[in-house]
Parts: C-alpha cells; sequence; structure tokens
C-alpha cells in the first residue's frame, strides 16, 4: 500500500480493530493481525503508534468521540428530556449494530488489570456517559414527565445496563440488527419503571 499521511493511516488502523473485534475475541487481537487485515508490516503500524496499548487507547477514544456525537445529537433533536433519553437509547442501540465489534472491545477493556491506562480511559468514558444520563433524568423529574421520586444515579445504571444486556443477546444469539427491534419494548418497559405512561 502506498503511504499514507499519519492521520489517516490512524484512522485506517483504528477502523481495523473495531472491524476484526466484531470477529473475534478483542483480547486475541494482535497487531500481526491488524497489519495483515491492512495489507501492511508491523513496521508500518508501530510508525502510527509506538505500541499495541496505544492503539487499543486511540480505538477507545474513538469510540468516544463516536458515540458521544451520536448521543449529542439525540439529545439536540429533543423536544424535551424524556425525548432525550428515548433517543439516546435507540442511538446507542443503532451505534452497536452499525459497529458490533465495539460492545467487544469495550467488555474485553474492563477486563483488564486496575491501572490499566486503556481501563481507565473507558470507565471515565462511562461516567461521563452516566452523568449525561444524570442530567436529562433530572430535567425529567423536574418537567414532571417521570415520577418525583426516582433515584437518578440508579436510573442511570438501569439505562446502561439495558443496552449492555440487550447487546450481550445479540451477540449471543445471531445477528446485531435484532437488538433494535427488542430494544424499543425494552425501552418501553424502562421508561414504565420511570412512571412514563405507554
Amino acid at each position: 500500500m502506498a503511504r499514507q499521511p499519519t492521520e489517516s493511516r490512524q484512522v485506517e488502523i483504528i477502523s481495523t480493530m473495531v472491524r476484526l473485534a466484531a470477529e473475534r475475541n478483542p483480547a486475541d487481537i494482535t497487531t500481526t493481525d491488524i497489519a495483515n487485515a491492512m495489507a501492511v508490516t508491523q513496521g508500518a503500524l508501530f510508525r502510527h503508534f509506538p505500541t499495541k496499548e496505544a492503539i487499543r487507547l486511540a480505538v477507545v477514544e474513538w469510540i468516544e468521540e463516536r458515540l458521544m456525537q451520536e448521543i449529542d445529537a439525540a439529545r439536540a433533536a429533543s423536544i424535551d428530556a424524556l425525548a432525550e433519553l428515548k433517543g439516546m437509547f435507540m442511538a446507542h442501540v443503532r451505534f452497536t449494530i452499525a459497529y458490533p465489534g465495539v460492545p467487544r472491545l469495550i467488555f474485553a477493556e474492563l477486563q483488564q488489570p486496575d491501572g490499566s491506562a486503556v481501563r481507565e480511559r473507558v470507565q471515565l468514558i462511562m461516567q461521563r456517559y452516566r452523568k449525561t444520563l444524570a442530567i436529562s433524568l433530572a430535567q425529567a423529574m423536574e418537567a414532571k414527565l417521570i415520577r418525583p421520586n426516582v433515584d437518578v444515579q440508579a436510573a442511570a445504571a438501569l439505562f446502561l445496563g439495558a443496552i449492555q444486556g440487550l447487546v450481550m443477546q445479540s451477540m449471543l444469539s445471531g445477528p446485531m440488527a435484532k437488538a433494535e427491534h427488542q430494544a424499543a419494548g425494552v425501552l418501553k418497559l424502562y421508561l414504565a419503571g420511570l412512571g412514563v405512561e405507554s
């Protein structure tokens, strides 16, 4: 392959890692696998990233940027806080359908030992996401769109847990595309728990 600018090659390396993660356990993906999938040498990879951990960290940063763009767009397009919650839920599900390697990568990184820079970055992303959810939940409560006594932190954790459960079931049972259909029913149950009438 012809030489490309560092930024475009880095994006290609990240995209390849995400694609490979949809097909196999991310922990088993080597730099040789990435290089082979790109038809380049390992040396070419290390010209753009100094270590495999640097690649993993770049992948996690890419996930954060893309996912939060989708979440922010869903919020911006919503008429109220309840619509924000619905929009964020479905945007997240659609993101995992579009990039099925992402949930595998996140789960793999969370299993890394404490002190791993990549694991810490994943945890920071989850904290940022929970804060965003907590804001929408608090606004929905203030606007009387959900029950007034909702435990915001528990509701934010359950929101993410519901999506993770959907993703895990889809990964085990077949095509990720099924997740979007199931997501509507799960979202309805989640909102019912917040006091939203159908």
